[in-house]
């Protein structure tokens, strides 16, 4: 099965993108989706994170999102050991669902691919783009967000122009139309390669 990747910084837009390519019959992994819904559903993950955060991590049966972000925001190694906890379970849980799949390719959606250096999981990768004040205005309208705190995140991500030298398509999220016309092109593009590789 030929796995794609689906990447790009806060506010680029790659749950919309990952739409359209869904309306396409593609099928979709949103690797972060799933990584919320095992922290919440795996009692070996619930453990270890109340083990790392205290037992405020969690308040009843639901994962506490904001005090578990403001905790790893600022730090890397907490960041890290969190990941360690979650990360492997994600890859299992999506090995599992690709075995379940018909279809000429599916797409990974993953916030952080070049950053792990996990770019050899995936046969292509796809980074959207869309440009800063968009994406920072995207954010405070979805998450009713600071522009501080957006910009901060961004800061901390890998850059575009980084992502683009180390992708085989990219997608400029501005318009929907546009972006609706890029991803069609995007998925004949792909399915072209797959049949020259093919023969």
């Amino acid at each position: 099965m030929i796995v794609v990747g689906l990447t790009g910084g806060i506010g680029s837009g790659k749950t919309t993108v990952a739409g359209f390519f869904k309306a396409l019959d593609i099928p979709i992994y949103i690797a972060d989706d799933e990584a919320k819904a095992l922290m919440v559903r795996s009692k070996v993950i619930k453990r270890k994170l109340i083990k790392l955060f205290g037992e405020e991590a969690y308040k009843g049966e639901q994962l506490n999102r904001p005090f578990i972000a403001a905790k790893v925001f600022n730090d890397k190694i907490l960041l890290g050991q969190m990941n360690a906890i979650v990360h492997p379970k994600v890859v299992s849980h999506f090995k599992r669902w690709l075995k379940k799949q018909d279809a000429p390719y599916v797409i990974k959606e993953a916030a952080i691919i070049f950053e792990h250096n996990k770019e050899g999981q995936y046969d292509f990768i796809i980074t959207v783009t869309a440009d800063v004040e968009t994406r920072i205005k995207r954010v405070i309208n979805r998450d009713n967000s600071n522009r501080l705190k957006i910009e901060a995140i961004i800061s901390n991500q890998m850059s575009d122009e980084d992502k683009i030298k180390k992708s085989h398509f990219v997608i400029v999220n501005d318009t929907l139309d546009d972006t609706k016309e890029q991803v069609f092109k995007t998925h004949k593009s792909i399915l072209a390669l797959i049949k020259k590789h093919k023969n």
